[in-house]
């Protein structure tokens, strides 16, 4: 197996990139691939790897991206069975003329919540640690500060603007200092869902009075949770802690109260792709940024593979007349 896709595996999570692995289980002969054959799909419908030619491939990244919109792992068999599959697998027709079977497991593998720490005080040091016991994928964003200071974290930088901010951030402000304004103002030009900061109420109105004299909006402005965490009254830092990454799940339970439950725990479900036919083997097409695709006549055609693609650039007429 090629050391390649462990790194490109590797280098999509620390990037916080959702893909698909694709791994060949079964193959009946005659296939291309053997079993124990991977491949990475990204969103964009880009297969990097080796799970079979033509007949497999535009099915895998169809799957995969569908996989990586609803969350959810598949087993697919590709072959020219006409037999009802097994329960949980999804059959799919093969359309190569050599035949064969091919079983494929296909896994999204989609980045977990993060937790953005700014600050070196005792709570930002309780924080990562509790994050990190949490399952949260945490980043100290500060400067002068080391593993020794953050031995849990999973990545330390010295910037925010470093960090790559998602839906599924939370970002806390935990300097306790005198220039909490600018890292607030920089959080809040983020797409966080949670954005806290670790100060008092008095301090935290100071804060906000001069965000909004720098032109921050209302609605931005809104966004800033202060004091961040839960009231406990007297607390430790530990306890103070504790109570933020509470708030933090309570308004995430209360956000998907309102709306239809997220598929996966790790992100929230989008739309699968659009689909088209190949005119030239009917094959069905995800249609993604990569897509195989053509324009004749005013409309863009998609295909499952440049042998097609091909067939259908030497006489689109023809082409197109066959397929009715």
């Amino acid at each position: 197996m090629s050391a390649s896709f462990f790194e490109l595996a590797a280098e999509l999570i620390a990037r916080r990139e959702p893909f698909a692995t694709a791994t060949v289980v079964r193959a009946d002969r005659p296939t291309s691939a053997k079993p124990g054959a991977k491949a990475i799909i990204t969103p964009d419908g880009r297969l990097t790897g080796w799970i079979g030619g033509s007949c497999a491939a535009p099915v895998v990244i169809r799957e995969a991206v569908a996989a990586i919109a609803d969350g959810e792992a598949r087993l697919i068999e590709i072959s020219k069975t006409s037999e009802a599959p097994r329960p949980g697998v999804r059959h799919f027709p093969m359309t190569c003329h050599s035949g064969g079977t091919l079983e494929i497991h296909i896994e999204p593998l989609l980045p977990t919540e993060q937790l953005v720490v700014l600050g070196k005080t005792p709570v930002a040091r309780a924080l990562a640690a509790l994050g990190s016991a949490l399952g949260r994928y945490v980043v100290v964003a500060e400067p002068n500060v080391t593993a020794v200071d953050f031995p849990t974290a999973d990545r330390i930088t010295t910037d925010l603007a470093d960090v790559n901010v998602d839906g599924r951030t939370s970002i806390v402000i935990a300097m306790r200092g005198d220039a909490d304004e600018d890292p607030a103002e920089e959080a809040l030009q983020t797409p966080a869902s949670y954005i806290g900061l670790v100060a008092s109420r008095i301090r935290g109105d100071v804060i906000r009075d001069t965000l909004m004299r720098r032109g921050v909006g209302q609605d931005q402005l809104s966004r800033l949770t202060y004091p961040a965490g839960l009231d406990m009254g007297h607390a430790s830092d530990e306890e103070i802690a504790l109570s933020i990454l509470a708030q933090i799940l309570m308004l995430r339970h209360n956000r998907e109260s309102v709306g239809p439950s997220p598929a996966h725990q790790m992100l929230e479900p989008t739309a699968a792709p659009a689909e088209a036919v190949d005119p030239i083997c009917d094959m069905i097409v995800a249609i993604t940024p990569t897509a195989l695709r053509a324009d004749y006549d005013g409309t863009t055609y998609y295909f499952c593979g440049e042998g097609c693609r091909r067939r259908f650039l030497k006489d689109p007429a023809a082409a197109l007349a066959a397929a009715r």
